[in-house]
């Protein structure tokens, strides 16, 4: 057979059965469509091939997925992509999730994982072509059974029907005799055009299953004969075990080993019960930790002493430090903002098996990778022998990228020989993670005599989380998840200058739902008010003012404005703030409206109005959810939520102490989508970083107190109250 047959050569020479299998490889600047088949007798070599979609007999077209599946309805969107290419019946497509696997690897990122609300943009190109390629060959052997042109054949809506005729076929009818076609390199995507299926609303694959139960989450995991395992962990960072009694926990009904590990103690039962028993009996002591003075206190003061250091500047335009020397008025502030946990709905949690040839791993993960590469170096095996199963996350939000629960879980089960089922308490969650880092930021603002700005000079005092994870991602010194929202900033700001300097604490850092964009999107846009009131002007036309080179975020701004009402008084006692920032190439404005409680230092937020620009739309219904869940979460985060420290360890427990924003507090949201031409943005992250300067900015405009530290609440906004009433109701631009 050649290449490409003709249809004559094609159907003589096929053989009917089986069904339509295609996979793309990937090279470095290009994504090629190939068979499978072609790939297995290529060179595998050469390819690094990825299998997206699989059409059978029965009609049913699934979707490969190799994202991890959260809540943020990444397996429907993903699907709706490759069913709008192919022109399938969306009621007959499914979707699988991949297992860790070399060729499941997303093709920008080179590994297979999830975060930083790349999934849709990093993942469209290929699965657009692994569609249009199906949709080739499906055409072609229609075409070749009727003895007609390909022209006058078209896919629609699952089958490939004759134009301008009465014939047609399903994929299902097709796929035996097109799986034994060569898939064509260069397969045309559809030209934009009438969409069916990408921009509506519809329903989420997964919800169904997660409605009757039949979704599997980590904590759902089962095999035989399994043993459940807990660990006691230190309380301070540094400590070690000095002792434990292993005999009293041996001796409870259920417990059948304890073992140390790197993170602590494990207990491992035939019952959760039982593993936790034996976790209270163990009666750990532990050495005194290595910063047994760390408190929240001391981390803050260390932020604080630190912007006094020279940085590495980052980005600098103009000259700044002239321009502020040269400036009519000038404007300090300092922000802050703490560790904060992930406080994910399911805690970490893994199922391992490890044997002599082999190990299973069954985890909610958003790193197959680095999980596989983690599950070998416990294990002492190769690569190819370790099985990662992802299960449906009960949240990530970042958390879930690090596999330190993976190699706990692996250690216990090399021990002891048999599966595990790892889980962690609330507890062990909320005082053993990897904390959204504290960051503290100084700007300095000029304005001219006419009230127009002309230098801003911007330091940021973060940890990285790079220089861990990834080390050969810090350029000179620098985090670029730290400095962004920034550096790539939509303002046109003159004379600018950012500098970084990096604090190392004792305290672990890890990606939490848009890194560095939520302290430096609240240093922003806080600062931006502060300017505008230092200039007599309104705040929204002062940073109108600067988005005239930026189209897209003027018009968002502008939109949300419009309609939170913009301009008209507030009911009586109630404040609205405004806030825009650029994420993960979407565009994305909110407008708080909020009422306080100047006795109780409590603030109530009635409605946010929030106007988001991410491009492509593929499913509306889940990027307005995205948004409303997005608010929340920056909600709770401004308003409520702070990990405490205190003798040298993590003293946050649970949520009796760890307060995150309830069902009855969330506010009326308003979530409107903007439509543009531009490639696909990001979703799941990007309306997060608005939430707490939209916030803050209202509750000046309702007080006249400027909130810089976060959570505002207590002492933090109940200080900024009394200095505004000392000050006779505004704020001063100084640094508190």
């Amino acid at each position: 057979m050649t290449l490409f047959p003709n249809r004559r050569e094609f159907l003589e020479r096929c053989l009917a059965g089986g069904g339509l299998l295609l996979a793309f490889s990937l090279f470095p600047f290009e994504c090629r469509v190939v068979s499978a088949q072609t790939l297995r007798k290529g060179r595998p070599e050469v390819f690094l091939p990825s299998v997206w979609i699989q059409i059978t007999s029965d009609n049913i077209v699934t979707v490969i997925v190799n994202k991890s599946e959260m809540g943020q309805g990444i397996a429907t969107a993903l699907a709706m992509i490759v069913a709008e290419e192919l022109d399938a019946d969306w009621s007959r497509v499914r979707f699988e999730i991949a297992p860790g696997r070399e060729k499941y690897k997303d093709p920008v990122w080179g590994a297979q994982a999830t975060g930083r609300s790349t999934s849709v943009r990093n993942m469209i190109e290929p699965l657009r072509k692994g569609a249009a390629a199906a949709r080739e060959m499906l055409v072609q052997v229609a075409a070749g059974m009727w003895n007609i042109s390909e022209n006058h054949c078209e896919a629609f809506r699952g089958t490939v029907r004759q134009l301008n005729g009465n014939r047609s076929l399903t994929f299902g009818e097709l796929c035996a005799l097109a799986s034994k076609f060569p898939a064509p390199p260069n397969p045309r995507l559809k030209k934009d055009g009438p969409l069916r299926i990408i921009g509506t609303a519809v329903q989420r694959l997964d919800i169904p299953p997660k409605v009757d139960s039949t979704a599997i989450f980590g904590v759902d995991v089962f095999v035989q004969n399994l043993l459940y395992a807990t660990i006691v962990r230190p309380k301070a960072f540094g400590a070690k075990a000095v002792s434990f009694d292993r005999s009293a926990v041996e001796s409870i009904p259920g417990v059948r080993k304890v073992v140390a590990v790197d993170s602590g103690v494990a207990v491992c039962s035939e019952s959760a019960l039982a593993a936790w028993a034996g976790r209270n009996a163990l009666n750990v002591k532990w050495s005194r930790g290595a910063h047994p003075a760390l408190s929240s206190r001391s981390l803050q003061k260390s932020y604080l002493r630190r912007l006094i250091d020279i940085g590495v500047t980052v980005r600098s335009e103009g000259d700044c430090r002239a321009a502020l020397g040269n400036a009519a008025k000038k404007v300090r502030a300092t922000y802050f903002l703490p560790y904060l946990a992930h406080a994910t709905m399911e805690p970490m949690n893994c199922t391992a098996h490890v044997r002599k040839n082999a190990c299973d791993i069954w985890v909610p993960t958003q790193n197959q990778t680095e999980a596989i590469a983690t599950a070998a170096r416990e294990s002492g095996l190769d690569v190819e022998a370790i099985n990662v199963y992802t299960t449906y996350l009960g949240g990530g939000f970042g958390r879930r990228l690090e596999t330190d629960y993976v190699r706990d879980a692996v250690q216990v089960s090399r021990v002891t020989g048999t599966p595990i089922k790892l889980m962690w308490t609330r507890e062990e969650d909320m005082q053993n993670g990897f904390y959204r880092p504290a960051a503290c930021c100084r700007l300095d603002g000029g304005l001219d005599s006419r009230g127009r700005l002309i230098a801003w000079s911007h330091k940021i005092v973060s940890p990285s989380l790079w220089a861990r994870v990834a080390p050969e991602k810090m350029t000179g010194g620098v985090d670029a998840s730290a400095v962004d929202g920034i550096v790539n900033t939509v303002y046109d700001l003159p004379n600018l200058h950012v500098e970084y300097i990096r604090i190392d604490t004792p305290v672990p850092v890890g990606f939490w739902r848009s890194e560095g964009n939520t302290h430096n999107a609240f240093a922003v846009e806080s600062f931006m008010d502060e300017l505008a009131f230092e200039a007599g002007k309104d705040p929204l036309e002062f940073r109108l003012g600067m988005l005239k080179d930026n189209p897209r975020a003027h018009d968002v701004l502008n939109f949300v404005a419009e309609k939170a009402g913009w301009g008209k008084p507030p009911a009586a006692g109630r404040g609205r703030g405004i806030a825009q920032h650029f994420t993960f190439g979407s565009y994305v404005a909110q407008v708080a409206e909020v009422s306080v409680d100047e006795k109780k230092g409590h603030v109530k937020v009635h409605k946010v109005v929030c106007a988001v620009d991410c491009g492509y739309v593929v499913n509306p219904d889940t990027i307005a959810a995205q948004m409303e869940g997005g608010i929340i979460f920056g909600l709770s985060a401004a308003l409520k939520e702070k990990v405490e420290v205190a003798n040298g360890g993590v003293v946050s427990s649970n949520f009796s102490d760890y307060r995150i924003l309830t069902m009855s507090e969330v506010p009326e949201i308003e979530v409107h989508i903007i439509k543009t031409e531009g490639k696909p943005g990001g979703i799941s992250d990007v309306a997060v970083p608005p939430v707490a300067p939209a916030l803050a900015n209202a509750v000046f405009a309702a007080t006249g107190a400027r909130v810089r530290h976060l959570p505002m609440s207590g002492d933090a906004l109940l200080g900024a109250l009394r200095r505004a009433r000392k000050r006779g109701g505004a704020e001063p631009p100084v640094t508190p």
